[in-house]
């Protein structure tokens, strides 16, 4: 959950180091550093922004060089936890957790090696700089180190008196940029966009180095390994604000787009191909008697709906796992179990472990759904689906939210096609409506407005409660998680008709209460948990659809939107919750992009 930026070229790497850090804030910003040799080793690190440490370097140059935005594992965020941490003439970036540094730091403590700082990584440098006693060269001496350590990590190395930067990667994100003036290497291909699109991305256990003429990649065992030069489609113009105030505003308003992106292959289609899911589908699709969901924290919401959808639309059990907890404990395997994992980033270590764990168990019906082509998690699983969301740079997730339901609700149908539970007229339908989702979608960012003033009512509010029924109640569990994650309200959502089982108690007018309430089978029973609310002097907040007869009076607030989506109703009910949070945390002045303490890709326990 840190981000990398490596350069060796022609001429000065700082400006492209500092750029490269500001495109992977997202990434982590407790902290951030740089270390470049002009020839001795400079480092400089800063507490907080990346923009501080922008200030420092002006007048820094330098053709070779690292940089580190740091979100903090070991350690608090101060200076001498910030990275690069330094051993001799050598200094180390790190992303990841080293899980067996303190036995390496005894170990070292004891050959004389002094720790300045709290970090796993400081562990990385010294073991480095102790291998290259025996292993004069920094390429190998960094391979044969990284056979030491236990956990993830992507690093980036350079040395006094080594024209080259050498990185290596396990578990975490990392690649090459190769371009005409130089090499680089980052976290993310956003951050080398400025000076190339040609990306190499590493794989598990390899170790390369980049020099300002070429590069080379060694794999675990020392031995030289091919990987391909790809050319980045992410444009520019993706990962900049534009005419936007935060990046997550603009997400919010980039989904009519991202789902017509995500379902784009679906054409005209009347009939779902399981060759949606790869060449291999029909094989691991035919004979699916369950499926198990593996997600974290909006990605388990969106587990959630489908959960729904699956049962409903193909009769088969589907169990949804927060990833964290499925691998820690005891579980029966059934290898006729689709296996769903889904990530925006496909990095997320939780997932990702998750998966291997179900494969470990003799699980290989396995289907990844996910927003970045060359991610691990990918390349893990037998099936994949793309959401085509284009890159997400705020911490809270709403596009790929939005595009994984629709990467869901294909799979939904898929599944009940092949179990012959749908007629090729109802598949039809629901095809269509899909199609009309971005449109849709578009109505719903209409009502922008007036959420904006309900957003002012919770601005001064401790504690916000969420109601749903069925598959909305998922939907009231991701409004809650996105007014708490950038408003620093405290928020809980529940399924309404628990609400006489103990949430009750803490209602009055000072909590608001914000109800989802399409006009579906269970309207009626939300309308009755509303009055609940009502009667102990809550202040009710409903977004409810056009044809739902909900009425406004006092103490009760309605926001219709424009139309009643049926099944894919929660798709549409997201979005005035994503603005809800956005608003509340305009108005409170909190770091909507950035809010304290979360960082975007998850690549840590």
């Amino acid at each position: 959950m840190c981000g990398i930026v490596a350069a060796v070229a022609a001429g000065n790497v700082v400006p492209i180091l500092i750029e490269g850090l500001r495109k992977l804030e997202y990434r982590g910003y407790d902290s951030a550093g740089l270390a470049v040799l002009n020839p001795d080793l400079q480092r400089l690190r800063s507490v907080g922004r990346v923009a501080e440490l922008a200030l420092q370097a002006e007048g820094v140059e330098a053709c070779q060089g690292i940089a580190h935005t740091r979100w903090a594992t070991h350690g608090v965020p101060s200076e001498r936890n910030a990275h690069p941490h330094v051993s001799g003439g050598l200094a180390l970036v790190h992303n990841g957790i080293i899980e067996n540094f303190a036995e390496i730091k005894s170990e070292l403590s004891g050959l004389g090696y002094v720790f300045s700082s709290d970090t796993d990584t400081e562990a990385i440098a010294h073991l480095i700089e102790h291998t290259l006693k025996r292993e004069p060269d920094l390429l190998q001496a960094v391979r044969l180190a990284s056979t030491r350590l236990i956990g993830a990590y992507a690093i980036a190395v350079l040395k006094e008196g080594d024209e080259r930067v050498v990185v290596a990667r396990h578990g975490a994100p990392l690649l090459l940029g190769i371009g005409s003036a130089g090499n680089y290497a980052a976290s993310d291909a956003s951050a080398l966009l400025q000076v190339t699109r040609s990306m190499v991305y590493l794989e598990d256990g390899d170790v390369a180095e980049i020099r300002r003429d070429g590069w080379r990649v060694l794999g675990w065992n020392g031995a030289p390994v091919d990987r391909a030069v790809v050319e980045s489609q992410l444009s520019v113009d993706a990962v900049e604000l534009g005419q936007y105030r935060h990046y997550m505003q603009k997400e919010i308003f980039e989904q009519p787009q991202a789902l017509a992106n995500t379902l784009e292959m679906i054409g005209t289609a009347q009939r779902l191909s399981p060759h949606l899911f790869g060449s291999a589908a029909p094989e691991l699709l035919d004979g699916v008697t369950r499926v198990l969901i593996l997600a974290c924290g909006t990605s388990y919401h969106a587990g959630l709906v489908a959960r729904y959808w699956i049962e409903s639309l193909a009769e088969l059990p589907c169990t949804v796992e927060v990833a964290s907890e499925y691998r820690y404990r005891e579980s029966v395997p059934d290898p006729d179990t689709l296996v769903v994992a889904i990530s925006q980033s496909g990095e997320t270590a939780d997932t990702l472990a998750a998966l291997k764990h179900a494969r470990h168990l003799g699980m290989n019906r396995t289907l990844a759904i996910c927003n970045v082509a060359e991610s691990a998690l990918i390349r893990e699983a037998a099936l994949k689906f793309l959401t085509r969301a284009g890159p997400e740079i705020g911490v809270a997730s709403t596009k790929a939210f939005t595009t994984q339901l629709a990467a869901l609700a294909l799979l939904a149908l898929t599944l009940a096609s092949q179990q012959d539970w749908i007629t090729g007229e109802e598949e039809a339908r629901h095809l269509a409506a899909l199609r009309h989702l971005p449109v849709a979608v578009q109505k719903v960012l209409e009502l922008e407005p007036g959420i904006a003033v309900w957003a002012r009512r919770f601005a001064d509010k401790q504690h916000a409660l969420f109601l749903g029924r069925g598959h909305h109640y998922p939907i009231a569990l991701e409004g809650a998680l996105k007014l708490k994650e950038i408003s620093y309200i405290h928020a809980e959502a529940y399924p309404a008709g628990e609400l006489k089982h103990g949430p009750l108690a803490l209602v009055d007018k000072e909590m608001p209460v914000v109800a989802v309430a399409p006009n579906d089978a269970l309207l009626e029973k939300l309308k009755s948990n509303l009055q609940e609310v009502k009667s102990r002097g809550g202040e009710l907040y409903v977004f409810a659809d056009q044809d739902s007869a909900v009425s406004e009076e006092p103490g009760l607030h309605i926001m219709r939107l424009p139309e009643h989506y049926g099944l894919l109703s929660p798709v549409l009910h997201v979005i005035p919750l994503q603005l809800l949070a956005y608003h509340a945390a305009l108005v409170k002045g909190t770091d909507v992009d950035k809010p304290r303490n979360l960082a975007k890709s998850v690549t840590v326990e």
